[in-house]
């Protein structure tokens, strides 16, 4: 696939799973259903690796930095998300989320000496702006309380974690670690870690057998978790951590597009200037030299 079809199709299967979420909310908990999730991804990966006789086995050090790098992408910034949303609208956490993408360029120059593209800068500012105009009446009722401030820390803490994730999923294309049975190993590891602390949080392990919940499960498994990550670990190893976080910018706009679909959102000023500006900071951002090149190598495996 070129860059440009894995950035489209990131953007457009993670816009959709805020719909496919919302029927997982209800009987089983919202932990142990991340869990369910991927782990049912992890066992797709691993089916698919062993089908294309791919290399399953690392040494122990390698293991240890795969678990951190499920623990960060597929574990801990999934956990703080939910318990952040318990307390703020998901508008004001998709604004705070976007900052993924700062932390990304000063990681990227903090762990590997990367150079800060002004473009990126300027593309970051012009999207947040876009997605702070697209929530604005979320954000302007906004009232702290102590109960909020705790959550908006949850939500910067999930994204400096995610980033960090990002930081790792760099190292391991810099490694050359072939993509599929890397993540089957690494979301194996989320799953582990979001299942004990659903199990030292006391949730049941139960699953929902009604339809809605296990045909949401089964996308968000496989085309939210499979499909969309190898996409974006792919785009990131291809134009840069920084450049492919610009994703968590056009990922809210797709997702009211969906709204307005299937949900009857109402259309108004603030959304269409939030909108013209995210689509501005991610043209900044990306039409840089190369930076969607579609003749750009990547290990696929």
């Amino acid at each position: 696939m070129s860059s440009v079809a894995l950035y489209a199709c990131t953007v457009a299967v993670w816009g959709s799973t805020w719909l496919a979420i919302k029927f997982q909310l209800g009987a089983v908990a919202p932990a142990v259903s991340v869990a369910w999730r991927f782990a049912l991804a992890s066992g797709v990966l691993f089916a698919i690796a062993r089908a294309r006789g791919l290399r399953l086995r690392y040494a122990p050090a390698t293991h240890a930095w795969l678990a951190l790098h499920g623990t960060l992408m597929y574990g801990a910034n999934y956990i703080l998300v939910y318990l952040s949303e318990q307390a703020l609208t998901s508008g004001l956490v998709a604004v705070t989320f976007s900052l993924i993408i700062v932390f990304n360029i000063l990681f990227l120059r903090l762990f590997f000496g990367q150079p800060v593209r002004m473009s990126a800068v300027a593309g970051a500012a012009c999207g947040i702006a876009g997605l702070a105009l697209l929530f604005w009446p979320d954000l302007s009722t906004f009232a702290m309380s102590p109960k909020r401030s705790l959550a908006v820390m949850y939500c910067v803490a999930a994204t400096v974690i995610a980033s960090l994730g990002n930081m790792s999923a760099t190292r391991n294309h810099r490694l050359r670690l072939a993509l599929i049975p890397s993540n089957a190993w690494a979301m194996l590891y989320g799953a582990l870690f979001v299942a004990v602390c659903a199990a030292v949080d006391g949730e049941t392990f139960s699953i929902d057998l009604s339809w809605s919940y296990l045909a949401s499960l089964a996308y968000l498994a496989l085309f939210g978790s499979v499909v969309a990550f190898l996409c974006y670990l792919t785009l990131l190893g291809r134009i840069g951590a920084d450049r492919a976080g610009y994703s968590g910018i056009a990922i809210p706009v797709v997702a009211m597009l969906f709204s307005a679909l299937f949900e009857h959102l109402h259309w108004d000023l603030w959304i269409i200037a939030g909108m013209s500006l995210c689509l501005a900071g991610n043209l900044m951002a990306l039409r840089t030299p190369r930076a969607l090149a579609t003749g750009a190598a990547a290990t696929t495996q």
